[in-house]
């Protein structure tokens, strides 16, 4: 609803966001889910202040992937791959947003990650144009 107002608040968001990417709240991941939307949303509002912020989410949305990946819980197969192509969305953005820098960093986390899912998440980033 900010827009580009956003942008004032960026420091106090970033905070929450990182927040919600690093906590599972239940089956339904409900919140981790709707984090992400506004995550895709922030990006797509306030892309100018995103190259600053690259190593910090970029490091949350990885931590995520992760997680999800290695979940043992309750949460069901189709939330997780919501939340995995949430979080590659995301990525994406970001890789758009910062010119390159995403696809270029996450070189070396394709080539020594050994897990499909990861790894799919990471192809889809580095195919993106």
């Amino acid at each position: 609803r900010l827009g580009i107002q956003i942008a004032r608040h960026l420091k106090r968001l970033e905070r929450v966001i990182l927040g919600y990417l690093e906590v599972c709240d239940g089956p339904e991941e409900e919140a981790r889910l709707g984090i992400l939307e506004t995550l895709q949303c922030t990006i797509e509002h306030a892309w100018p202040r995103m190259p600053c912020r690259l190593p910090v989410l970029l490091k949350a949305l990885l931590k995520m992937i992760w997680d999800v990946h290695t979940d043992q819980g309750s949460t069901p197969e189709p939330v997780k791959a919501a939340l995995l192509q949430g979080a590659t969305e995301c990525l994406i953005l970001l890789d758009r947003c910062s010119e390159g820098q995403v696809k270029i960093l996450l070189e070396g986390v394709y080539s020594s990650c050994e897990e499909g899912r990861v790894r799919e998440c990471i192809r889809k980033v580095q195919e993106n144009t």
